[in-house]
Protein backbone atom coordinates (compact mmCIF):
# COMPACT_ATOMS: atom_id res chain seq x y z
CA UNK A 1 0.00 0.00 0.00
CA UNK A 2 1.20 3.65 -0.90
CA UNK A 3 1.20 5.73 2.18
CA UNK A 4 0.62 9.99 2.04
CA UNK A 5 0.06 10.29 5.94
CA UNK A 6 2.39 7.86 7.32
CA UNK A 7 6.23 7.29 6.88
CA UNK A 8 6.98 3.62 7.27
CA UNK A 9 10.69 3.03 7.58
CA UNK A 10 12.97 0.05 8.62
CA UNK A 11 16.50 -0.12 10.05
CA UNK A 12 19.02 -3.55 10.27
CA UNK A 13 18.73 -3.73 14.19
CA UNK A 14 15.15 -5.25 13.50
CA UNK A 15 12.44 -1.46 14.09
CA UNK A 16 9.83 -0.81 12.18
CA UNK A 17 9.47 3.11 12.46
CA UNK A 18 5.85 4.42 11.71
CA UNK A 19 5.74 8.17 11.91
CA UNK A 20 2.83 10.44 11.49
CA UNK A 21 3.13 12.71 8.79
CA UNK A 22 0.06 15.49 9.32
CA UNK A 23 2.95 17.74 10.51
CA UNK A 24 0.73 21.21 9.78
CA UNK A 25 -2.60 19.35 10.90
CA UNK A 26 -0.48 18.39 14.29
CA UNK A 27 -0.73 15.02 12.61
CA UNK A 28 -4.43 14.82 13.63
CA UNK A 29 -6.50 11.73 12.57
CA UNK A 30 -8.50 11.77 9.39
CA UNK A 31 -9.91 8.98 7.61
CA UNK A 32 -6.55 8.27 5.10
CA UNK A 33 -4.35 8.58 8.30
CA UNK A 34 -6.50 5.81 10.46
CA UNK A 35 -6.88 3.63 7.41
CA UNK A 36 -2.58 3.81 6.57
CA UNK A 37 -1.55 3.60 10.09
CA UNK A 38 -3.79 0.29 10.98
CA UNK A 39 -2.23 -0.87 6.99
CA UNK A 40 1.46 -0.26 8.45
CA UNK A 41 0.84 -1.42 11.53
CA UNK A 42 -0.49 -4.92 10.38
CA UNK A 43 1.60 -5.22 7.64
CA UNK A 44 4.98 -4.79 10.06
CA UNK A 45 3.85 -6.99 12.50
CA UNK A 46 3.93 -9.85 9.60
CA UNK A 47 7.63 -8.66 8.48
CA UNK A 48 10.13 -11.09 9.28
CA UNK A 49 12.92 -7.78 9.25
CA UNK A 50 10.46 -6.19 11.75
CA UNK A 51 10.93 -7.09 15.86
CA UNK A 52 9.47 -4.22 17.18
CA UNK A 53 7.29 -1.05 16.20
CA UNK A 54 8.10 1.85 16.91
CA UNK A 55 5.43 5.30 16.75
CA UNK A 56 6.17 8.71 16.44
CA UNK A 57 4.70 12.28 14.96
CA UNK A 58 6.19 14.23 12.35
CA UNK A 59 7.12 18.07 13.13
CA UNK A 60 6.00 19.64 17.09
CA UNK A 61 3.67 16.86 18.25
CA UNK A 62 2.91 13.42 18.10
CA UNK A 63 -1.07 13.51 17.55
CA UNK A 64 -3.71 16.32 18.44
CA UNK A 65 -6.81 13.81 18.24
CA UNK A 66 -9.36 14.00 14.99
CA UNK A 67 -9.55 16.18 12.59
CA UNK A 68 -12.58 18.31 13.21
CA UNK A 69 -13.22 18.97 9.76
CA UNK A 70 -14.28 15.67 9.04
CA UNK A 71 -17.12 16.24 11.57
CA UNK A 72 -19.86 18.05 9.74
CA UNK A 73 -22.99 16.24 7.87
CA UNK A 74 -23.05 12.75 9.01
CA UNK A 75 -25.75 10.88 10.21
CA UNK A 76 -25.63 8.92 13.45
CA UNK A 77 -24.81 5.52 11.96
CA UNK A 78 -22.06 7.50 9.72
CA UNK A 79 -20.43 8.69 12.79
CA UNK A 80 -20.26 5.60 14.18
CA UNK A 81 -18.67 3.85 11.30
CA UNK A 82 -16.51 7.28 11.22
CA UNK A 83 -15.28 6.94 14.33
CA UNK A 84 -15.23 3.07 14.46
CA UNK A 85 -12.22 4.04 11.82
CA UNK A 86 -10.14 6.55 13.61
CA UNK A 87 -10.21 4.29 16.76
CA UNK A 88 -9.10 0.89 14.85
CA UNK A 89 -5.18 1.54 15.07
CA UNK A 90 -5.83 1.98 18.49
CA UNK A 91 -7.69 -1.24 19.47
CA UNK A 92 -5.55 -3.28 17.17
CA UNK A 93 -1.99 -2.39 19.04
CA UNK A 94 -3.20 -4.92 21.59
CA UNK A 95 -3.90 -7.67 18.80
CA UNK A 96 -0.03 -7.42 17.41
CA UNK A 97 1.89 -10.10 18.05
CA UNK A 98 4.95 -7.90 18.57
CA UNK A 99 5.84 -4.95 20.73
CA UNK A 100 4.60 -1.48 19.94
CA UNK A 101 6.24 1.83 21.53
CA UNK A 102 5.24 5.51 21.38
CA UNK A 103 7.84 8.11 21.12
CA UNK A 104 5.81 10.44 22.84
CA UNK A 105 6.62 14.46 22.31
CA UNK A 106 4.67 17.77 22.19
CA UNK A 107 0.95 16.85 22.64
CA UNK A 108 -0.98 13.73 22.41
CA UNK A 109 -4.25 14.99 22.68
CA UNK A 110 -7.90 13.31 22.08
CA UNK A 111 -6.95 10.57 19.66
CA UNK A 112 -3.28 11.00 20.10
CA UNK A 113 -3.76 10.21 23.81
CA UNK A 114 -5.80 7.21 22.87
CA UNK A 115 -2.69 5.93 20.94
CA UNK A 116 -0.09 6.65 23.37
CA UNK A 117 -2.20 4.46 25.80
CA UNK A 118 -2.55 1.78 23.58
CA UNK A 119 1.21 1.15 22.97
CA UNK A 120 2.71 -1.17 24.94
CA UNK A 121 5.58 0.89 26.31
CA UNK A 122 5.97 4.58 25.98
CA UNK A 123 8.80 7.06 26.37
CA UNK A 124 8.26 10.85 26.40
CA UNK A 125 10.09 13.91 26.24
CA UNK A 126 10.21 15.56 29.22
CA UNK A 127 8.51 18.89 27.52
CA UNK A 128 5.82 16.56 26.41
CA UNK A 129 1.71 16.74 27.63
CA UNK A 130 -1.60 14.74 27.07
CA UNK A 131 -4.85 14.73 27.47
CA UNK A 132 -8.70 13.38 26.89
CA UNK A 133 -9.11 17.18 25.58
CA UNK A 134 -12.69 16.82 23.38
CA UNK A 135 -14.65 17.80 26.49
CA UNK A 136 -13.49 21.05 25.68
CA UNK A 137 -15.02 21.64 22.22
CA UNK A 138 -18.29 19.85 23.67
CA UNK A 139 -17.70 16.33 22.32
CA UNK A 140 -16.20 13.61 24.81
CA UNK A 141 -12.54 11.08 24.26
CA UNK A 142 -15.16 8.03 25.38
CA UNK A 143 -12.91 5.85 22.97
CA UNK A 144 -9.67 6.73 23.91
CA UNK A 145 -10.47 6.57 27.45
CA UNK A 146 -10.48 2.95 27.31
CA UNK A 147 -6.98 2.46 27.00
CA UNK A 148 -6.19 5.06 29.45
CA UNK A 149 -8.40 3.65 31.95
CA UNK A 150 -6.57 0.31 31.59
CA UNK A 151 -3.31 2.26 32.21
CA UNK A 152 -4.54 3.92 35.26
CA UNK A 153 -7.61 2.96 36.82
CA UNK A 154 -11.40 4.40 36.60
CA UNK A 155 -11.30 7.24 39.26
CA UNK A 156 -8.18 9.11 37.62
CA UNK A 157 -9.35 8.33 34.06
CA UNK A 158 -12.59 9.80 34.55
CA UNK A 159 -11.49 12.92 35.93
CA UNK A 160 -9.19 13.22 32.84
CA UNK A 161 -12.63 12.14 30.94
CA UNK A 162 -14.17 15.15 32.72
CA UNK A 163 -11.77 17.95 32.64
CA UNK A 164 -10.00 17.79 29.69
CA UNK A 165 -6.97 18.68 30.82
CA UNK A 166 -3.35 18.18 29.61
CA UNK A 167 -0.77 16.30 31.57
CA UNK A 168 2.68 16.68 31.93
CA UNK A 169 4.91 13.70 31.23
CA UNK A 170 6.11 13.59 35.25
CA UNK A 171 2.50 13.31 36.00
CA UNK A 172 1.60 11.25 33.19
CA UNK A 173 3.83 8.59 34.65
CA UNK A 174 3.32 9.03 38.04
CA UNK A 175 -0.03 7.64 36.67
CA UNK A 176 1.05 4.87 34.92
CA UNK A 177 0.94 6.18 31.23
CA UNK A 178 4.34 6.39 30.92
CA UNK A 179 7.53 4.26 31.01
CA UNK A 180 10.53 6.45 30.60
CA UNK A 181 10.90 10.27 30.51
CA UNK A 182 13.83 11.33 28.62
CA UNK A 183 15.10 15.37 27.44
CA UNK A 184 13.38 16.56 24.51
CA UNK A 185 17.02 16.74 22.58
CA UNK A 186 17.60 13.17 23.26
CA UNK A 187 14.21 11.57 22.63
CA UNK A 188 15.00 10.30 19.16
CA UNK A 189 18.29 8.41 20.22
CA UNK A 190 16.73 7.36 23.62
CA UNK A 191 13.45 5.71 21.79
CA UNK A 192 15.54 3.96 18.93
CA UNK A 193 18.43 2.95 21.97
CA UNK A 194 15.20 1.73 23.73
CA UNK A 195 13.27 -0.36 20.99
CA UNK A 196 16.69 -1.96 19.66
CA UNK A 197 16.93 -3.15 23.39
CA UNK A 198 14.15 -5.32 22.83
CA UNK A 199 14.45 -6.70 19.09
CA UNK A 200 17.70 -8.12 20.89
CA UNK A 201 15.64 -10.38 22.49
CA UNK A 202 14.56 -13.71 21.86
CA UNK A 203 11.29 -12.66 19.04
CA UNK A 204 9.19 -15.69 19.72
CA UNK A 205 9.43 -14.85 23.85
CA UNK A 206 8.47 -11.87 23.28
CA UNK A 207 5.51 -12.52 21.01
CA UNK A 208 4.44 -15.39 22.98
CA UNK A 209 4.48 -13.21 26.45
CA UNK A 210 2.42 -10.12 24.17
CA UNK A 211 -0.13 -12.37 22.98
CA UNK A 212 -0.49 -14.10 26.06
CA UNK A 213 -0.62 -10.92 28.45
CA UNK A 214 -3.30 -9.27 26.47
CA UNK A 215 -5.40 -12.81 26.14
CA UNK A 216 -5.34 -12.94 29.75
CA UNK A 217 -5.46 -9.78 30.90
CA UNK A 218 -9.61 -10.36 32.07
CA UNK A 219 -9.48 -13.52 32.63
CA UNK A 220 -10.32 -14.39 36.56
CA UNK A 221 -7.20 -15.04 38.78
CA UNK A 222 -7.05 -18.76 38.31
CA UNK A 223 -7.65 -19.27 35.00
CA UNK A 224 -5.21 -16.44 34.11
CA UNK A 225 -2.69 -18.78 35.82
CA UNK A 226 -3.58 -21.27 33.96
CA UNK A 227 -3.16 -20.06 30.77
CA UNK A 228 0.11 -18.07 30.86
CA UNK A 229 1.26 -21.28 32.15
CA UNK A 230 0.26 -23.10 29.28
CA UNK A 231 1.94 -20.22 27.35
CA UNK A 232 5.28 -20.60 29.16
CA UNK A 233 4.60 -24.47 28.66
CA UNK A 234 4.63 -23.95 24.76
CA UNK A 235 7.77 -21.47 24.74
CA UNK A 236 9.87 -24.22 26.41
CA UNK A 237 9.38 -26.10 23.59
CA UNK A 238 10.67 -23.93 21.08
CA UNK A 239 14.25 -23.63 19.47
CA UNK A 240 14.39 -20.20 20.87
CA UNK A 241 14.16 -21.36 24.62
CA UNK A 242 16.70 -24.51 23.73
CA UNK A 243 19.04 -21.74 22.45
CA UNK A 244 18.50 -19.25 25.52
CA UNK A 245 19.59 -21.95 28.21
CA UNK A 246 22.68 -23.51 25.92
CA UNK A 247 23.76 -19.49 25.21
CA UNK A 248 23.41 -19.04 28.93
CA UNK A 249 25.35 -21.62 29.91
CA UNK A 250 28.10 -21.14 27.56
CA UNK A 251 28.31 -17.49 28.02
CA UNK A 252 28.02 -16.59 24.95
CA UNK A 253 25.02 -14.30 23.07
CA UNK A 254 22.10 -15.90 21.91
CA UNK A 255 21.27 -16.50 17.69
CA UNK A 256 17.87 -16.54 17.71
CA UNK A 257 15.32 -18.24 15.41
CA UNK A 258 11.69 -17.19 13.61
CA UNK A 259 10.06 -20.21 14.60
Amino acid sequence: MKYDTVIVEKNDNKIGVITLNRPKALNTFNTPLSVELYDALTALDTDDDVRVILIKGAGRAFCAGIDVKELEGKSALDYQRWIDGMERPLHAIAKLSKPVIAQHHGVAAANGMGLVASADLVISADTARMGLTAINVGLNCVGPVIPVSKCIGRKRALELLFSGRLVDAEEARDMGLVNRIVPEAELEAEAMTWAESFAKKSPVALQIAKTAFYTSEDMDYDRQFAFMNEAFARLCTTEDAKEGVSAFFEKREPDWKLN
